[in-house]
């Protein structure tokens, strides 16, 4: 679509009460969304159906908007915009109830991407959940899979970190406009998930990662996704709204059992109990997509990752650790060995990427 009429969809989409109902409505009224902005506004009000309050604030902020303003953003950004219209635009987002009619993105989507899967969960995930939401990642992504997630803390950053770490595709879809890197810590993440996939966001530039936004931001990771893979949820998570996207748009929906006192493993429960499919591995997910399974990378890129050997000592300490978090102290006193000889085993489990240490002086078993 070239700038003279791409910048008429843009200034559509910063008006706050044209969602993308009413922006299909303006497509399928007028010939252009340039006859649609140049239109009276007793016609837009008639077209529609807009009370006077909302016809008013409508056109009010058509008033104060520069045609021009995203399309030099883009350019400074060096983003890219994608319409419905573009060829570029994911197919299986077009089949949901209210795709949205304008998407921004720093990075690039690719035919692959049509092969990917969701994994959400808690921004307050425990160690336990992001490890599980990381290994399921790194798996997916080494059969081919890319994997869509929202960026935000706990599970999210962990799926992204996840597909990273196998140089596999990811994609994050923001809450805000690409100008708004939320929360703050991950922007180095995001310039990765640049690199290697897309950010993608339906809001303006300039628009504030609010609350308000995040239900929007979640009927695209189930949209763009074949199924979702919920980890770790308390009753009332977000993710939990995400995985009732992907039901409305007819995708998979995969849980995660937690620890059963636990009140982040009751959203992911309540979905199996519903009938969400229980994941204990990538094979659990993989065995829904026969067709996948038949595209998939070689199995052996997954399967001959080589085990490292590990000495008499070195195993002592392996088995006494588990997905919980271990102090120090523990292990030197489980193990009988002395506090020098336990920090360098330790440290030589962490070199083999077999264990991690986290705040604490404390450690986990990575897998």
């Amino acid at each position: 679509m070239d700038e003279a009429q791409l910048k008429y969809w843009l200034a559509w989409n910063k008006i706050t009460a044209i969602g993308p109902k009413r922006f299909y409505k303006l497509i399928k009224h007028f010939s252009s969304l340039e006859d649609a902005w140049k239109a009276a506004p007793e016609e837009i009000s008639v077209v529609l159906n807009l009370p006077h309050k909302i016809s008013a604030r409508i056109f009010e902020e058509k008033k104060n908007i520069d045609l021009n303003e995203e399309l030099d953003l883009l350019e400074r950004n060096r983003a890219k915009v994608l319409t419905i219209e573009d060829n570029l635009y994911p197919e299986k987002l077009k089949e949901i109830y209210d795709p949205p009619p304008v998407l921004y993105l720093k990075g690039s989507i690719t035919e692959a991407d049509q092969n990917s899967i969701s994994i959400v969960g808690s921004r307050k995930a425990t160690y336990y959940g992001k490890m599980v939401a990381e290994n399921l990642s790194k798996d997916l992504a080494l059969v081919g899979l890319t994997i869509i997630s929202g960026m935000a803390r706990g599970i999210d950053t962990a799926a992204h970190r996840g597909a990273l770490s196998t140089d596999g595709r990811t994609i994050a879809v923001l809450g805000g406009g690409l100008d708004y890197i939320y929360p703050p810590e991950n922007r180095k993440l995001a310039r990765e998930i640049e690199e290697r996939g897309a950010l993608i966001t339906e809001f303006p530039f300039t628009t504030l990662p609010e609350r308000q936004n995040f239900p929007r931001r979640n009927r695209i990771i189930s949209g763009l996704s074949l199924g979702t893979v919920v980890v770790e949820a308390g009753e009332k998570s977000g993710a939990l709204i995400t995985a009732d996207f992907a039901l409305q748009q007819g995708r998979e929906v995969f849980a995660v059992p937690g620890n059963i006192t636990s009140t982040l493993s009751q959203g992911t429960h309540n979905l199996i109990k519903q009938g969400a499919k229980l994941v204990n591995n990538y094979q659990d997910i993989l065995e829904e997509f026969p067709l996948l399974i038949r595209q998939k990378l070689p199995e052996s890129k997954l399967d001959r990752r080589e085990q490292p050997l590990l000495s008499a000592e070195e195993k002592i300490i392996y088995t006494l650790l588990n997905n919980e978090p271990t102090q120090i102290d523990k292990i030197i006193e489980a193990s009988k060995l002395s506090a020098a000889k336990v920090s360098e085993i330790l440290l030589n489990l962490e070199l083999k990427d077999l264990i991690k240490e986290i705040e604490g002086k404390k450690f986990i078993k990575l897998s």
